[in-house]
């Protein structure tokens, strides 16, 4: 039921600010194109099929082609991790292993292996790294080191087993648990919130034959390698370099059928990497016609239709599409807004669905292509539901712009400066605290630190004052950039991860193994401090940067409205105070049969939100020509 908002005492402008509008930039960085983690299932999906019955009901684990399955003289085979479900687990101790016939470093490898094979996890790892460790055993560190990445794998340290399929893999394809530690990475990749690491890996190997099985999630995690390089080389000033990324990844994706569940995923990429090339073109009247940009829009619209049908797919697959749907919405309504097709850019944001993660995105930049189109109503009508206490924590100054510049346009020039004080009084503080931090002289550890310290405030809560309140929001801001959430939900990972150990049992606890996988652990977790802090001060600049934008815009406004206010006084004076820059507004409470009229009285309900349209009451005397007419005589 749709409920339409009762007339406020306000109304709207129309100066053609294009500074203001959403940036086509926001519709190309951030956005999140990770893959679902795999939860456990009993049936595998199509796209995500693992080669053992095991991981059907536990966890991932790759069974090596028969090509590199150990001889009957080599023992237990290292390649498979335990019998089928329908089997009893082993019960074999320590001391029931057979080991006869065989040497005792053999044994050695025996043992490791039948712990692993009795769940006894902590104590095979151990086993098997004491094997490592000693260097009189060499001839076997591989094999045990396979042992101890599953081992890892099972007790959920994904990063310390991910270490150790590395080290496997570094030593090159010819080894014969390579193949098989390559599968284990996709994986850890389900089991991980950002997979970045795993795709610097695979990108290692990208000439490497995988099996058919894996082929598109392989071919789909490449490209998406490609799309972040190319974002990165792009963000230097190396465009030729990205240029190359960028192709690569429109190469990688025409190798995924249309059919595989990784279809989606990829041809989103490619809209993204058309888009970016579009972009790149020159002006929007160039973009018109541009044939990337046209690619990109085609592009989109395939994930829309392929994403459609929910038919084969379980509830993971299906939010995964919805998303994807979501975010191909949105671009094209950001594409169709950038090349001035404004009706299309409304078409497009309205399909976004009331409260999914993009509605607010798209109902504020809707607003923004009403008011092109001269909608002001239902501009306004938008940002009422943007400033409800709903989304207090939200964060879109440019609605304050945005509502100015409409009652600018409606002559309402009073209350235009009202908003815009209250901008000023609002923002200002917030930038000089933005300038204030990212003039610091602090290394990108402590960037990342002030993050941090945003997540420990929310959780504390406590009083605020206002302006830390929309630092925070700024802050929180900057942990929506997707490169940037997935490095801190990395890092809160791995510190996860290491409060772990603590809970394996001392004896696991405080071995050597213990030690030494705590301290790569911290390795990694310096580096990814290091990568979000610099993440985290450019994001911090970029908004910085954009609120000083803003200001002046504001000034810029301002100015023109106090301009405009003194020109009409002095007619109004000349004629005897008989000029009017304003008139009433006829206006009707009638709806459609489907709809209902129910007047706003400054309370919100959640039913209500997105369903507003302001009621202009009055305004300018000549609506259409009134703030055009001083421009286009000092323009003659």
């Amino acid at each position: 039921m749709k409920r339409l908002l009762k007339p406020l005492c306000l109304a709207s402008l129309g100066l053609t600010l294009t500074w203001a509008a959403p940036s086509l930039a926001q519709s190309f960085e951030g956005l999140d194109l990770s893959q679902p983690k795999k939860k456990p299932a009993k049936k595998p999906s199509r796209g995500k099929k693992t080669p053992d019955t095991e991981e059907n009901t536990q966890d991932a684990s790759p069974q090596a082609p028969a090509s590199n399955a150990p001889s009957g003289g080599m023992g237990l085979d290292l390649t498979s991790d335990a019998p089928a479900p329908t089997q009893a687990a082993p019960t074999m101790s320590f001391d029931a292993v057979d080991v006869s016939g065989k040497s005792g470093d053999r044994q050695r490898l025996e043992v490791a292996i039948s712990l692993f094979k009795n769940e006894e996890y902590d104590r095979a790892a151990m086993s098997a790294y004491e094997m490592i460790e000693d260097t009189k055993l060499v001839g076997l560190h591989m094999e045990a080191r396979y042992v101890l990445a599953k081992a890892l794998y099972r007790m959920g340290l994904y990063h310390s087993s991910l270490s150790q399929f590395s080290k496997i893999l570094a030593v090159g394809p010819d080894t014969k648990f390579f193949r098989t530690s390559l599968e284990w990475l996709f994986f850890i990749s389900r089991k991980t919130k950002n997979e970045t690491v795993i795709l610097d890996e695979l990108a290692r190997y990208a000439n490497v034959e995988f099996p058919e099985r894996f082929r598109s999630e392989f071919h789909y995690l490449l490209a998406r390698y490609h799309f972040v390089r190319g974002k990165a080389l792009d963000d230097v000033e190396r465009h030729q370099d990205a240029d190359k990324s960028f192709n690569e990844v429109k190469r990688l994706v025409l190798l995924i059928p249309k059919t595989d569940v990784f279809y989606p995923r990829a041809k989103f990429l490619e809209g993204l990497a058309f888009f970016r090339f579009g972009n790149r073109a020159g002006s929007a009247a160039a973009r018109r016609t541009d044939l990337n940009t046209l690619g990109a829009i085609d592009s989109m619209k395939e994930v829309i239709r392929v994403t459609r049908s929910t038919t084969g797919l379980d509830a993971e697959q299906i939010a995964v599409n919805q998303k994807l749907r979501e975010l191909a919405f949105m671009q094209l309504g950001r594409t169709h807004y950038g090349m001035q097709q404004n009706r299309y850019a409304l078409f497009y944001f309205n399909k976004v669905e009331r409260g999914t993660s993009q509605w607010l995105e798209a109902m504020f930049e809707s607003s923004w292509a009403n008011y092109r189109v001269g909608q002001y109503e239902q501009a306004l009508g938008n940002l009422i539901t943007l400033s409800s206490p709903f989304f207090r924590e939200e964060y879109f100054p440019e609605a304050m712009i945005l509502k100015a510049v409409i009652y600018y346009e409606n002559c309402r020039y009073r209350e235009s400066s009202v908003i815009l004080q209250d901008f000023e009084r609002t923002y200002l503080p917030v930038h000089d605290q933005l300038e204030l931090i990212t003039k610091k002289q602090m290394d990108s550890g402590e960037y990342y630190g002030v993050l941090a310290d945003v997540q420990k405030k929310n959780k504390e809560g406590g009083n605020k004052s206002d302006t830390d309140i929309i630092l925070e929001r700024i802050l929180r801001l900057a942990l929506t950039d997707q490169d940037l959430k997935k490095t801190n939900e990395s890092i809160l990972e791995l510190e996860g991860e290491m409060d772990a150990f603590r809970d394996k049992g001392d004896t696991f606890a405080y071995s050597e193994l213990s030690k030494q996988l705590l301290e790569e652990l911290k390795v990694q977790r310096s580096s990814l401090i290091e990568k979000a802090g610099i993440m985290a001060k450019g994001k911090l600049e970029t908004e910085l940067g954009a609120l000083k934008q803003l200001l002046a815009n504001g000034l810029r406004i301002k100015f023109e409205t106090v301009t405009k206010e003194k020109e009409f006084l002095e007619e109004q004076l000349k004629a005897g105070g008989q000029v009017s820059i304003v008139k009433k507004y006829r206006y009707s409470v009638a709806v459609a049969d489907d709809q209902l009229y129910w007047p706003y009285e400054g309370e919100y309900w959640r039913d209500e939100l997105g369903t507003y349209q302001y009621t202009l009451t009055k305004g300018c005397i000549q609506r259409d020509t009134a703030n055009r007419t001083l421009q286009t005589s000092e323009a003659n």
